[in-house]
Order: structure tokens, then sequence, then C-alpha cells
């Protein structure tokens, strides 16, 4: 069965979950940021499929999340290195972690901890408005059309209902 891409799609979580959205990609970039480099060892902390882990790799090195260098020559062999934008999906991955820690923690607790080394203390993520700093809830927030919304889509009716710009 083929997947419907998202990725064309005006919406940045559409398109986000274009690029994460299967069991093991996001577990590969938590694999990284855990410090994990190369093939084997992804694998290795995974239990994924080699073909699986292959074809994630290529995914991510050809959307710019992962950087391939080669360590070896004979045969080629190569680390994956988080780049910037893969860097940045860290906040990303917090958010998803304080979710799963208040939803889906069983009773003996959280199963991973975030320690901010810069104050020692250890902590969970908190989305917040980048201007105020208030924490951003859904009750207190609305979306507009961005200036990448398409003309074309904007004008549609049920589009300006979603927007409140009827």
């Amino acid at each position: 069965m083929k997947r419907t891409s998202f990725a064309t799609w005006p919406c940045s979580i559409a398109r986000t979950v274009d690029l994460l959205g299967d069991h093991w990609t996001p577990l590969v970039v938590r694999e990284a940021f855990y410090g994990i480099r190369r093939f084997d060892e992804f694998q290795r902390e995974l239990g994924i499929a080699r073909n699986t882990l292959t074809d994630r790799l290529r995914h991510l090195v050809y959307a710019g999340i992962l950087e391939r260098r080669p360590y070896e020559a004979e045969p080629p062999r190569y680390d994956y290195l988080l780049t910037e934008k893969g860097r940045d999906l860290f906040a990303v991955l917090a958010a998803m972690s304080a979710w799963g820690d208040r939803w889906l923690a069983g009773e003996s607790g959280v199963p991973v901890v975030f320690h901010h080394d810069s104050c020692d203390h250890d902590t969970t993520a908190e989305v917040v408005c980048a201007q105020c700093r208030a924490p951003l809830r859904a009750g207190d927030t609305s979306m507009r059309m961005g200036p990448g919304y398409p003309e074309r889509l904007a004008r549609r009716p049920d589009v300006r209902r979603r927007f409140g710009t009827e």
C-alpha cells in the first residue's frame, strides 16, 4: 500500500509527519542524540532490520537531518552525524517525551529523565510563547494563515472557515 506524501501540504505539522512519520525514523534520530553514529551501533541498539535501517538513514541524509562522513575507506563505512537541522529536532523529541511521560508512563515512573546540565536540574520540555514566555496552550492559541499559505487554497470557503476569516 503506497503512503500518501504530505511533503507539499501547506502545514508544517503535515510536512514534519511526512519526514518523521513512521515507527523507526524518530527512534533513529533519538539514538543519534544518544551519540550513536555508526550503522552497526544503530542496528544493535534498536534491533531494527538492516534493510529498514538502511532506508531510514538514507532518508534522513537526503532530508538533511543526518550527514554521512566516511571513517573507513576499505570497505567504505560511514558515521551518521546530526546536522543543524537534525539538532533542531531535539525540541520535537523532548516534547514527545514530555507528553509520553505525562500520559504513558507506568506506575514505576518515567523511563528517561532529561537533565539540564546548565542549571543542574532534572526537567521536562515545555512549549512557551516566543514573545511573552507564557506556556502555549491550545485554549489560548489560534491558528492563522502564514505568508507561505497558498493563495489558491486561502480563497476556499472551507479553509476560510478553518482559520476564521470568512
